[in-house]
């Protein structure tokens, strides 16, 4: 990182991740072009646990390329009195799988549900209406970092 006083501990990345409710996944897509997509998601154990259809170009993409990264941004914070904000940012550079196995899956959306939905019979309902059309994806993550920016 060119200035590293900006620059947020690891701890502090995990901190955003953990709470921040949507990032942007970026892939590689057709005559490498680069796509990001807003997605919701959780964090687990050094990994970013999404689900998707099990169709699109998203799919498509992470068939061909596993390397992705992953942008989060927090609010931020506008200091009293002044225009500008004052944010933290996290972006991640990891491989993207599929998982595969069902147990996993059903704990991995587990996770997902219960961060957004508003209970975890809701979850679990949900987690039975849609498992079998349901992709689970996750990025191991290999490398990470965050900053603090001011807007101004």
């Amino acid at each position: 990182m060119r200035r590293s006083k900006q620059e947020l501990t690891q701890e502090e990345c995990v901190q955003i991740l953990k709470v921040q409710p949507r990032g942007f996944l970026s892939v590689i897509i057709e005559k490498d072009y680069p796509y990001s997509i807003p997605m919701n998601y959780v964090y687990d154990r050094n990994k970013i646990i999404f689900h998707s259809a099990m169709e699109g170009q998203m799919f498509d993409s992470i068939k061909k390329h596993d390397k992705v990264s992953f942008t989060v941004i927090n609010d931020g914070k506008q200091e009293e009195n002044e225009w500008w904000y004052v944010f933290k940012s996290v972006i991640l550079f990891g491989r993207i799988k599929v998982v595969e196995n069902e147990e996993e899956r059903i704990r991995k959306l587990t996770l997902l549900g219960n961060k957004y939905f508003p209970s975890e019979e809701y979850t679990q309902n949900e987690i039975k209406k849609s498992l079998k059309r349901t992709l689970v994806l996750e990025i191991d993550i290999e490398h990470m970092t965050g900053k603090i920016v001011t807007e101004k």
